[in-house]
């Protein structure tokens, strides 16, 4: 821990904690690709610079929502109130009792000995945030990615939607696949046939753009099922199954909708992804390929 903890009244809500269990059977394997742990703050302190101050979301709270909702793997993603700092993260990955892998937030200035070390505790990729502040920026993405290369690792992205398509020429310089956050957070209002709807269509077509099907209620303008959300996540199911990936986004951070329950977002694939063979791949085979489980 690189900052003194000092307790700081929380400034967003925490999730539901009475997760119910889903209308389904989850397949075995099942992994949630998208969430954070925080706290508790008397052991890691938050970034001074941080937007919002979390309520504790430990690993076995964690854990315990993942195994009402019969899911058997998760992956951490480093939010941004730790900036660089991965303690808690690292931390997490190897307090699970359940298979994890993390999602880290590094400088250009991190060690190949570090990177190693990450890696042995179960780090699969890095994370640039460039919709918030989160330490980093989009300008070392491709020389974080030659050096990740080797690790089989992978960068994920959170940017605003009206930058895929210079993701599209970064590409080409990016010696590693990108996986993007949350349906790709773009404007609802503009339907499929939006420019930066279709410009991560383009990206997906790549091969090497894997898209989390996470978060609706970030996009959408309604409230739980988000049924303006359906058609997007359809056609990316329908464009490459093969490389979409689905999560929680547990424990909802920073969300302006109601906050949901666990269990009612994973009932949503029945209606996102109707063919269960198709739903086994995205719950179960693509995490397993893109994480290394």
């Amino acid at each position: 821990m690189s900052l003194t903890a000092v307790y700081t009244q929380p400034t967003i809500p925490g999730p539901i904690t009475g997760t119910v269990q889903p209308q389904f059977e989850m397949p075995s394997g099942a992994c949630d690709c998208h969430a954070h742990i925080f706290g508790p703050q008397s052991r890691y302190a938050y970034d001074p610079k941080r937007r919002y101050t979390p309520p504790d979301a430990l690993i076995t709270d964690y854990v315990r929502m993942l195994t009402v909702l019969g899911i058997d793997r998760g992956v951490l993603v480093q939010p941004s109130v730790y900036m660089t700092d991965n303690t808690a993260l690292l931390d997490g990955l190897a307090e699970s009792p359940i298979p994890m892998r993390g999602i880290a937030v590094v400088g250009a200035d991190v060690t190949d000995a570090e990177l190693e070390r990450m890696h042995t505790l179960g780090v699969r990729g890095l994370r640039l945030n460039l919709r918030f502040d989160n330490g980093v920026g989009a300008d070392i993405a491709p020389a974080l990615a030659r050096r990740i290369a080797p690790l089989g690792w992978h960068l994920q992205f959170r940017i605003m939607s009206e930058n895929y398509a210079s993701v599209l020429r970064m590409l080409d310089d990016l010696a590693v696949d990108i996986v993007v956050d949350h349906i790709g957070q773009v404007p609802i209002e503009d339907g499929v046939s939006g420019k930066d709807f279709q410009a991560l269509l383009k990206l997906v077509r790549t091969g090497r753009v894997w898209v989390k099907l996470s978060a609706p209620m970030r996009m959408s303008k309604e409230e739980l099922p988000y049924a303006d959300v359906t058609p997007f996540v359809r056609e990316l199911v329908a464009t490459a199954p093969s490389q979409m990936l689905w999560a929680t986004d547990w424990p909802h951070t920073t969300i302006t909708n109601q906050m949901p329950n666990d269990g009612a977002l994973a009932d949503l694939l029945l209606d996102w992804i109707p063919d269960e063979a198709t739903r086994r791949r995205v719950l179960v085979d693509n995490p397993a390929k893109r994480y290394g489980f």
